[in-house]
């Protein structure tokens, strides 16, 4: 995947403030602290294209990245983060809820979870909003790297469970540190931007 151009468009909050829809879209969501900024690096070969912070739920906006003028890249806001009020919390369900329902060139999420945890309710919650929304997801066990290989298919074995996927074997195991799943990612981005058009 030879991106060419890779710039931050804008961070948006409501409806009004999004780019104009006329290119597919591709979204990346987790929970805080899931390697989101990772991937989203890792993936458009750029180093701080996306903030990795030291604190969990920087992420608070909507933020929109131009590839190559083709399509867009759309970072969503962590949740599950605890230290967060519960406001803010109802404020980030209901702005992602409303970006799922009018953003009519979303083609796909890059839904993340924690290869080496159990989903969380919030995790459900997500796949649920997804899954309400008809929007099809691609699941990515992040921090891959930390789990020996052998060991891989029964965290993801647990992982399909607790989210009621059909088969495990669906979820990319990735890792942003060696580069684990990157061929399998790179090739559903793919997928998803160019054939689903």
């Amino acid at each position: 995947m030879h991106l060419r151009k890779v710039e931050f468009l804008i961070s948006a909050v409501t409806p009004e403030q999004y780019p104009e829809g006329n290119k597919p879209e591709l979204a990346v969501s987790g929970r805080s602290n899931v390697g989101k900024s990772s991937l989203i690096n890792k993936l458009t070969n750029r180093k701080n294209l996306a903030k990795v912070g030291k604190t969990p739920g920087k992420t608070q906006t909507i933020n929109f990245f131009n590839i190559d003028d083709e399509w867009y890249l759309v970072d969503l806001p962590g949740y599950g983060y605890a230290k967060v009020s519960r406001r803010t919390k109802a404020q980030w369900g209901k702005m992602m809820d409303t970006y799922f329902r009018v953003r009519e060139n979303l083609k796909g999420v890059i839904q993340l979870v924690d290869i080496r945890h159990k989903p969380t309710e919030d995790d459900r919650m997500m796949v649920n909003m997804l899954w309400q929304c008809q929007i099809p997801f691609l699941l990515v066990a992040t921090k891959a790297d930390k789990v020996a290989r052998g060991q891989r298919p029964k965290y993801q074995k647990i992982i399909a469970e607790t989210l009621g996927l059909k088969s495990w074997q669906e979820i990319i195991p990735f890792s942003s540190e060696d580069g684990t799943g990157m061929e399998d990612l790179e090739e559903a981005v793919n997928h998803i931007i160019y054939e689903k058009n």
